[in-house]
């Protein structure tokens, strides 16, 4: 793989944590009652939420088959595992304390660790990646294809939130997504968009993007904590 591909794919990445931190951004208005704002339901931040998701597990299926297509790379995908475990976590523990009402249990990061292995066998498969893909979008799209009977299963042994959770993201039709990420490197589709000009000029604003999609999983865990930390300073300066 070329590099310019790589730093397309990465600005790409970063594109989508820069939209991802302007949601969050919006979120903590709505949490701190500078702006009342329903990321829920608005017209506008649902299909916001949906477009950075898509994003994320996009490149996330490019990647994974860029990397693995022609062998598994057992150390890498050993070391992916070990800090995505270690991520998400985090990351249901910290969601505990600050919103035990409200805990992230399966948020994107856990996705992502169960996708980097679920997607394994469909790599070197594109056209049976694809048609799973077909039938998960449909599926969900006329509820045929749902995890609501697991979540009511798991939901009291494991005291799941029974109504809110801060952060969820379905395994269908999400998988779908990363299916077709993986059936788009797999036939090189991803070139035509990531060789062209805007992803290879060497801007203030692609350097910067492409060092974020470089270090997405960091960034990710540590945004809303600057961001929370920053409401939380200029509340306590003003008051």
């Amino acid at each position: 793989m070329k590099k310019s591909r790589v730093k397309g794919l990465d600005i790409f990445r970063g594109w989508a944590l820069l939209l991802m931190i302007i949601y969050h951004f919006n979120y903590d208005l709505s949490y701190f009652q500078v702006m009342k704002i329903d990321l829920n339901s608005s017209s506008f931040f649902l299909p916001f939420r949906y477009t950075i998701i898509s994003m994320f597990l996009l490149s996330m299926g490019i990647s994974l088959s860029l990397v693995h297509r022609k062998s598994i790379l057992w150390r890498k995908l050993k070391k992916r595992i070990f800090l995505l475990s270690l991520a998400s976590i985090s990351v249901t523990i910290a969601t505990y304390i600050v919103f035990p009402n409200s805990w992230i249990y399966f948020g994107i990061l856990h996705f992502i660790l169960l996708a980097s292995i679920v997607a394994l066998p469909f790599l070197n498969y594109p056209k049976i990646a694809l048609l799973f893909a077909i039938l998960i979008f449909i599926g969900s799209a006329t509820e045929t294809l749902t995890v609501h009977p697991i979540f009511n299963l798991l939901q009291p042994i494991l005291h799941l939130p029974p109504v809110h959770t801060q952060d969820v993201i379905s395994i269908f039709p999400w998988f779908g997504v990363v299916l077709l990420g993986t059936v788009i490197a797999y036939y090189d589709l991803h070139q035509k968009v990531f060789n062209q000009k805007i992803f290879n000029n060497s801007s203030l604003v692609n350097r910067v993007l492409k060092f974020m999609g470089q270090h997405s999983l960091l960034i990710y865990l540590i945004h809303q904590l600057i961001l929370f930390f920053a409401f939380e300073s200029y509340f306590r300066l003003i008051t």
